[in-house]
């Protein structure tokens, strides 16, 4: 009889990926699900990104790839890092990876040992704590409260270093908050880090243009260079350009690290498609007024869901600088009992029951480590944005 490998113990699925294939599932037997769980931008990818890889199939680019990626992307990502970033990083500390999800997974397999914790501020996405643990580590979690904005305090972090610490994960914007950093925020943060040479920190940018209310973004190896050898600045063409599928994430960091994490990754799925490759690279070297046009359509999206968020009983909803998600507080829905006899004691029970009996789908803030909030994803039009929050407002106002 199989049995699950004791690493995969306490790993579980991702809450916002059960809730997408729920989705699929519900929709598959006709049920019409206004869709807000998933983290994925609803715009096209760019046309030229497309015909890119077109011709490259077309020219018999489809061989096996360099396992750290093709030449072409890496000078593209170079640049990209010096136009958008201010930072430098020759070829050889540059890697493409399976998205920016593998680009943490090989870093944390090929860094971490049993014992090394990895700090994690929470809210945060769900699978930093997960890959942490599968690599044997012990995340540790560090509340960002919504008093803060979602932001984490220096304070905090400071408490939290200890000397089995490994690694600090930052991720602002963040998923699942849209909390963004200011550069005296980041400032604060990188001091704290500054202080504890043994601790590498992971910067996952993959937000990064989706910033509002002019908001500018801020990376901790571009406020603090002295940071930069011991950073691992983690990018991505699935936000920014719309290339979800396509599956190209990018990372720049020390030598010795990049030359690890290629070795682990040439043992798990070695190098990502040609085809997508020449993609990302003619989206990073394309025309890049499309990410202000869409991050303009995001705030508009932001402010209508927030404005009708707050106008449902038992919510509050912060405004968030970032990203393309809002993370209302249903702390007034606790206790109540929903029209179809369910009783909400928590967040899960609240995303369970709206998407049962108003068909809205969420997902539920302790996923993320911080209750009792729920995650929308506004990545998508504003149709279904409002018929999503129309519902949840019915929902809201049907509790009794």
């Amino acid at each position: 009889m199989f049995e699950v490998a004791e690493r995969l113990r306490n790993v579980k699925i991702s809450a916002s990926a059960a809730m997408t294939r729920k989705v699929r599932e519900l929709r598959a037997q006709g049920v019409k699900i206004v869709g807000l769980s998933s983290g994925e931008p609803d715009f096209p990818t760019p046309t030229h990104a497309i015909e890119a890889a077109y011709k490259a199939a077309l020219a018999g680019d489809t061989k096996y790839p360099p396992q750290d990626g093709v030449k072409p992307l890496k000078e593209a990502i170079q640049r990209k890092f010096k136009r958008d970033n201010n930072l430098d990083y020759a070829l050889d500390e540059i890697m493409v990876s399976n998205g920016s999800k593998q680009i943490m997974y090989d870093a944390l397999q090929a860094s971490v040992n049993p014992g090394d914790e990895v700090i994690i501020p929470a809210p945060g996405w769900i699978s930093y704590a997960d890959q942490a643990t599968l690599a044997g580590a012990q995340p540790v979690s560090v509340s960002c409260p919504e008093n803060n904005h979602f932001k984490l305090r220096a304070v905090d972090l400071e408490a939290a270093i200890t000397p089995k610490t490994k690694w600090v994960v930052l991720n602002f914007p963040n998923n699942p908050t849209g909390a963004v950093c200011s550069r005296a925020e980041m400032r604060e943060i990188a001091d704290v880090l500054l202080a504890h040479p043994h601790v590498f920190v992971m910067s996952d940018d993959v937000y990064e243009h989706l910033t509002y209310d002019g908001f500018g973004f801020c990376t901790v190896a571009e406020v603090e260079p002295k940071l930069k050898e011991r950073t691992l600045t983690v990018n991505g063409a699935s936000k920014a350009y719309a290339m979800t599928g396509w599956r190209v994430g990018f990372c720049g960091g020390p030598k010795p690290m990049v030359a690890a994490m290629m070795n682990m990754q040439g043992q798990i799925g070695s190098g990502i498609s040609t085809i997508s490759q020449a993609a990302a690279t003619a989206a990073l070297n394309g025309p890049q007024e499309l990410l202000k046009e869409r991050a303009a359509d995001y705030q508009k999206r932001r402010d209508e869901v927030v404005g009708m968020l707050r106008e449902a009983k038992g919510l509050t909803c912060h405004k968030p600088e970032g990203a393309f998600y809002v993370f209302p507080n249903m702390a007034g829905c606790i206790g109540k009992t929903t029209p179809g006899g369910r009783k909400i004691a928590n967040d899960t029970d609240f995303v369970t029951a709206l998407l049962e009996e108003k068909h809205v789908a969420t997902v539920q803030g302790a996923a993320y480590g911080m209750s009792p909030y729920f995650r929308i994803s506004y990545a998508t039009d504003m149709a279904s944005l409002r018929e999503g929050c129309k519902r949840i407002q019915e929902f809201c106002g049907g509790l009794k």
